[in-house]
């Protein structure tokens, strides 16, 4: 089933020279992690912001799971999305445990399940809830505001993830980890992840498919390994060559 569909869709800024997204069609399965790569500007960001309404198409539509999301309430929609930025975005007079209890509370969960689901999250990011839990976000590392933010948009149990650099503020040490440990956190749940970066090793590193973009059109989707051996232009292949171990760094997912 397809989590993802982009039918023709456009994206045009007041006074811009031209479409920040320009008639983009594509579809992504349910459980695909694709990350999403190109220039500064080239419209990667203003399409992941489409899939939750923070920008509205100009032209075309976009489907979640069958539906129309401009038929749905636009608040009750990004409930059920996860999203991550890249300065992880926490509320600082908050503790973390009631940082990522926002959507359970507002969905409202009931405290005992509230609690279980806060716990599991800071486990599965590798921060201890004993140690964390009642911490504020000043008290954190960038790497741990990062995997807090993380554990917040996943709360809800979203099926579709979506992550707007959220590594790119972090130092290569810790984002190595953080890249490592989002992997198995997607081979354990399968949700459908969106991923955007600036960064190519690290879009062939995570996405099983890489939607390379410029100016506002997909150049490539495909798999990483298809990528690096049939580039589909000139630009493709400068990209490529732009970043040194592509080839090496290539996620092992199907591309399915």
């Amino acid at each position: 089933m397809h989590a993802l569909v982009f039918d023709d869709v456009v994206k045009r800024f007041p006074d811009a020279r031209r479409n920040a997204v320009d008639h983009v069609s594509l579809s992504i399965a349910e459980g695909e992690f694709v990350t999403l790569v190109g220039t500064s500007g080239c419209g990667k960001t203003t399409l992941l912001k489409m899939v939750n309404r923070l920008y509205e198409p100009d032209g075309g539509r976009v489907r979640l799971f069958g539906e129309d999301i401009s038929t749905k309430d636009a608040v009750r929609l990004r409930h059920g999305i996860g999203y991550v930025i890249q300065q992880a975005g926490l509320f600082p007079h908050m503790t973390v445990f009631e940082n990522i209890a926002v959507v359970p509370r507002i969905l409202k969960w009931d405290a005992a399940r509230i609690k279980k689901r806060v716990e599991e999250l800071l486990t599965l990011v590798r921060l201890d809830p004993a140690e964390f839990q009642k911490r504020h976000p000043s008290a954190l590392s960038g790497g741990q505001q990062q995997r807090v933010g993380l554990a917040r948009a996943m709360a809800a149990e979203p099926a579709v993830m979506l992550l707007d650099e959220p590594f790119g503020a972090i130092d290569a040490i810790n984002r190595a980890s953080l890249q490592n440990e989002l992997l198995q956190i997607h081979q354990k749940h399968r949700r459908t992840y969106l991923f955007v970066t600036h960064d190519v090793g690290e879009a062939f590193k995570l996405g099983n498919r890489v939607l390379i973009m410029h100016q506002g059109t997909v150049q490539q989707f495909d798999t990483p390994d298809a990528i690096v051996h049939k580039p589909a232009n000139d630009f493709v292949r400068e990209l490529i060559a732009s970043s040194g171990a592509v080839s090496a760094q290539t996620h092992g997912g199907d591309g399915d």
